[in-house]
């Protein structure tokens, strides 16, 4: 364990736990979500802004072989695009008739 937290592995410690937190803050979303089957108030635009964003740092992770950044943005993708399906799937109907 004393390895994992020495000195030299603290940055990718930090990178691995911020990575792993931001792609999960939208976890809480999701939940709500599939509970209420309401997504309306989820602003699709800001989804796929986001997963551009998040692919791009995919693509520099890749750049920089920085596993961290490609696995935790990698996660990132998954759950965001989850959230655009939801997003999708539980439109409100009514209002694009």
């Amino acid at each position: 364990m004393s390895d994992i937290l020495s000195a030299q592995n603290t940055p990718v410690v930090i990178g691995i736990a911020a990575g792993v937190l931001t792609a999960a803050s939208m976890m809480p979303q999701i939940v709500k979500t599939i509970k209420t089957k309401k997504a309306e108030n989820v602003s699709a635009l800001m989804l796929i802004i986001l997963i551009g964003g998040v692919i791009l740092w995919i693509i520099y992770g890749f750049l920089k072989t920085d596993i961290p950044i490609m696995c935790t943005n990698g996660f990132s993708l998954l759950i965001n695009l989850a959230m655009l399906f939801l997003r999708w799937k539980y439109r409100d109907k009514k209002a694009t008739r």
